[in-house]
């Protein structure tokens, strides 16, 4: 899970935003404690800490004194909206400027997607 190039603390605060996006921690569910991150990641718990302060600070996670940290409500759709954005900043945006480069206005996009889209149903059920 570790990547090279990547503040670790940072690849802790994503993994547990993956885990909240994808329902395997809901909100008002308990995070994993900063040993327990320092432990599964075999890193210092200051770094883990500072992962999961991050979290806190975006409001994703909240502390409960004396229990330990919580997935805030509302920290799924607001974690969906920021990849969302960022989805559409990194993706779309090119998409949409190579298409003008090429001629494609956007429904001839909406039927190339629409027709991949297809495709790749078609060949997942295969």
């Amino acid at each position: 899970m570790i990547e090279e190039g990547k503040p670790l603390f940072v690849q802790i605060a994503e993994h547990i935003e993956d885990s909240i996006v994808d329902g395997s921690l809901t909100e008002q569910a308990q995070a994993p404690s900063t040993n327990e991150l320092a432990a599964f990641y075999r890193i210092n718990p200051a770094t883990a800490a500072k992962g999961v302060a991050m979290l806190a600070d975006k409001g994703v996670l909240h502390k409960r004194r004396g229990i330990g940290m919580f997935v805030a409500e509302g920290a799924r759709d607001l974690l969906l909206g920021e990849r969302r954005s960022a989805f559409a900043d990194r993706f779309v945006a090119p998409l949409l400027a190579e298409a003008r480069r090429i001629g494609l206005d956007a429904e001839d996009l909406a039927a190339l997607i629409r027709e991949r889209s297809t495709q790749s149903t078609m060949g997942r059920e295969s």
